[in-house]
């Protein structure tokens, strides 16, 4: 039997028509930059996520960009990034002249808030930090904000770290370029408003992007809302930072050819954005699909002793981009299974702390144990919602085969 990591064909055949009849509206419109089918797209995932304000973007990694940028990240900044993230989370940060600082994940993937704490109060650089002596000048490298990521779709541990941002005054930015309607439930700290902007009440469940200062997606185009292409949006409830993000998105210009600030050009298609609204009506169910496919994974895996399979945290909705196991003798695994007819795929094999890109940051191997660890383990199963029982079950039968046949 095959089993495709992804499969995009057959996702775009059973909505074919939507799709086709949106790209010929384009077409017809000549609108191929921005225009209707954009600002469409925007209102409707900006409503999905609970949040005042949507940009499109021309993908994810400029969604980031933007957002930092708008935020006032630059030179003599420092950004906390998870180590266990894809290098675009590290990159944005780069491209505003500031330094990522990085800091080790949970048991979930996602940023350890224990070791976060730990990084900021020993930098002792934060902005109205307890432990910081004297006062802070133009030359002080400082830390100015937090890029959680909610890595393969589980919300990472948001009420610690707004509640780590009020106290050192950061911003926060969260990266979900992977978890597209994942849920966080809110906890008391939640009562309390940030910056004018209150967060929600307890127990309340609120969709990721809309907690933070800004939140940043992708729609690349394997993710669980894919684009057909390049394509990103940043979604915000500031008014203030959704209007500067919008100039600057736009060259920085609020009426054509009128240039209030050099900005760039991080506008979306008019093809993505009509896609993207196609796509938008089935998102929910695409999600729920995901959820149903990782629950069969988890209970058919279950007994196999070798293999770690991925928890979701109480009080979160996982949107399941990615299941991915820890499995020993990962790399026979994967090979094994790749002879089977299953393409599975590694999320991330090289923590970003051992990257040649920042090895002028001055880390070393086992700085970061944790991720060190889950690199050498980790393998990601194919997970889409087209994906049928019957390879669920080929895919968890052939794992158990594999450690069977090695005793």
């Amino acid at each position: 039997m095959k089993v495709p990591f992804v499969d995009l064909k057959t996702q775009y055949l059973n909505i074919k028509t939507e799709i086709d009849a949106a790209i010929q509206e384009v077409l017809d419109n000549t609108a191929f930059i921005m225009g209707p089918s954009v600002k469409k797209f925007e209102e409707e995932f900006g409503a999905l996520h609970g949040v005042k304000h949507c940009i499109g973007a021309s993908s994810g990694t400029d969604s980031l960009h933007l957002a930092l940028w708008a935020l006032g990240i630059g030179s003599g900044d420092m950004v906390i990034v998870p180590v266990n993230t894809f290098i675009a989370t590290a990159e944005a940060v780069s491209l505003c002249g500031a330094e990522p600082v990085f800091v080790d994940c949970d048991n979930f993937y996602n940023l350890d808030v224990k070791e976060l704490r730990k990084v900021i109060e020993s930098k002792q650089y934060a902005v109205n930090s307890k432990q910081r002596k004297g006062p802070i000048t133009n030359n002080d490298s400082r830390i100015t904000c937090i890029l959680p990521v909610h890595l393969y779709g589980q919300p990472a541990d948001m009420s610690e770290i707004i509640n780590l941002a009020g106290e050192y005054n950061l911003k926060v930015v969260e990266d979900a370029c992977q978890a597209h309607c994942a849920r966080y439930q809110m906890s008391p700290q939640w009562n309390k408003d940030r910056n004018g902007i209150p967060r929600g009440k307890h127990g309340e469940w609120k969709s990721v992007g809309s907690i933070g200062d800004v939140g940043a997606f992708s729609f690349y185009p394997g993710k669980n809302l894919g684009a057909y292409g390049e394509a990103g949006a940043v979604v915000t409830n500031d008014d203030k930072l959704y209007q500067k993000m919008k100039l600057i998105h736009d060259h920085g210009a609020s009426v054509r050819y009128h240039h209030d600030v050099a900005g760039h050009n991080y506008r979306m298609e008019g093809f993505q954005g009509a896609v993207l609204s196609v796509k938008l009506k089935y998102i929910e169910t695409w999600t729920a699909k995901r959820q149903e496919n990782a629950d069969l994974y988890t209970e058919l895996l279950k007994d196999v002793e070798e293999v770690i399979t991925p928890e979701i945290k109480k009080g979160r909705s996982h949107s399941f981009h990615l299941y991915v196991a820890r499995c020993r003798r990962r790399d026979e695994l994967k090979e094994y299974l790749e002879k089977k007819g299953i393409v599975t795929g590694l999320h991330y094999p090289v923590p970003l702390h051992m990257q040649k890109a920042y090895a002028h940051l001055g880390y070393k191997k086992g700085d970061f144990p944790i991720a060190e660890g889950f690199a050498d383990e980790i393998l990601s199963l194919p997970m889409y919602p087209e994906l049928g029982e019957e390879q669920i079950r080929y895919v968890a039968e052939q794992v158990g085969e594999f450690y069977k046949d090695r005793g």
